[in-house]
């Protein structure tokens, strides 16, 4: 009789972060459709959104469940400190039980927003070591990478995929920034990213209120580097982004605001109560599929969360980008719009409203150009997953008990 195949899925998955449950769920997507046997489950950050929500079993990421919030209190500090080694062990356990364990997409080798090197690059890097250590194959797919200056995130992120089985990534800038770092990247693929093989809406042209603009934002503070400067940079995006978001209003024109993390949601407030018009209203999306049925609905979209640009383009909606990091105008260009970017940290409303007029005269174009270009997206990524299969899962295809 057949064993059946043990796969974990492992990251900061059902916490909020809607970009990342999404590329969970196509990977569930692609186990359920060419593993239908394989028992799956996940080491995440939120565990009961995660089984509530997929239909998995799921275990918490850290023992200590003030991980992410800041420790100013003894109590708290000591929590920590013990939380990371009970890690060690939990993770051990949790990984040994498996054949192969997928970490789907994210930036998870990467810093372009704050990020402390023991938190979830430590946990990233107790995951490959347990791995290595056990014989269990970590898998990381489509995932992101970025040049990383801190000498202690560097470090567990370049160890880390050092040690994995696998390694696929989301844009070029990923494997160019890993190869950097010291990691051999000769056989590691570029694939688009992963929310890419999530089903679209039907593609039917705008079907919200005429002249409707969805506005993703995002809770923008700058990133890893700029950490003295972060209140600025979140002033002086969220003062530009209102001044935008108050001249589309003035045109007449309905918006949209739509966010991609529970963290986002402040950000949203502050500009329904600046702008306090009829015309602008919040979505609630808890998933990308909702965003993307947004999106559809919208003749124009400008964001700046990187898996709200990726709805967009998905849709086909012509999209004009508030970019953060350099995987964001990777994007924009794979995608044919690399014009329309313009910087989180600068944003000048005037200058984004003539952007985002140049954008809407060639929408007809756009629209085009972006269906060629997620019609090309989606033989990458099957191909993508047929490489995933071979290289993780062969040798288990006749693997059977006594």
């Amino acid at each position: 009789m057949r064993t059946p195949l043990r796969v974990g899925v492992f990251g900061l998955l059902g916490s909020g972060n809607l970009g990342n449950d999404g590329s969970l769920e196509a990977v569930l997507g692609y186990l359920r459709a060419e593993h239908p046997d394989a028992v799956v489950d996940a080491l995440c950050g939120g565990p009961e959104v995660v089984t509530a929500r997929y239909g998995i079993a799921a275990t918490r990421l850290h023992w200590y469940r003030g991980e992410y919030r800041t420790a100013s209190r003894a109590g708290a500090i000591v929590g920590k400190g013990l939380g990371k080694l009970v890690d060690v062990v939990r993770t051990a356990a949790w990984v040994r039980r498996h054949d192969v364990v997928i970490v789907p997409g994210m930036g998870v080798l990467e810093a372009t927003l704050p990020l402390r090197p023991w938190g979830f690059p430590y946990s990233l890097f107790l995951l490959c070591a347990t791995g290595r250590l056990f014989g269990t194959r970590v898998a990381l797919v489509g995932v992101g990478a970025a040049p990383i200056r801190d000498r202690a995130t560097r470090a567990l992120v370049r160890r880390s995929a050092r040690l994995a089985a696998y390694r696929s990534y989301r844009d070029t800038l990923s494997r160019d920034a890993m190869r950097e770092m010291g990691v051999d990247t000769a056989r590691d693929e570029v694939h688009p990213d992963l929310a890419f093989a999530l089903p679209a809406p039907p593609a039917s042209g705008p079907s919200g209120p005429p002249g409707l603009v969805c506005v993703g934002v995002m809770d923008f503070h700058g990133g890893n580097d700029d950490r003295g400067r972060a209140e600025e940079i979140h002033r002086r995006y969220l003062d530009g982004t209102t001044r935008f978001v108050r001249a589309l209003v003035e045109d007449g024109r309905p918006v949209r605001l739509l966010t991609g993390d529970a963290c986002d949601a402040p950000v949203v407030a502050a500009i329904l109560d600046a702008v306090d018009s009829p015309l602008v209203t919040a979505a609630e999306a808890v998933s990308l599929a909702d965003l993307m049925k947004e999106t559809t609905a919208a003749d124009t979209v400008v964001a700046t969360r990187y898996h709200n640009l990726v709805c967009a383009l998905k849709t086909g909606t012509p999209t004009l980008a508030l970019t953060y990091a350099a995987k964001s105008d990777a994007l924009m260009d794979r995608m044919g719009l690399a014009a329309y970017c313009h910087p989180a940290r600068e944003v000048d409303a005037d200058r984004l409203l003539e952007q985002f007029r140049a954008l809407e005269k060639r929408s007809a174009e756009l629209r085009q150009t972006l269906a060629e270009r997620n019609q090309a997206a989606a033989r990458q990524l099957a191909a993508h997953f047929t490489a995933l299969t071979a290289a993780l899962f062969s040798s288990f295809s006749a693997k059977e008990t006594p």
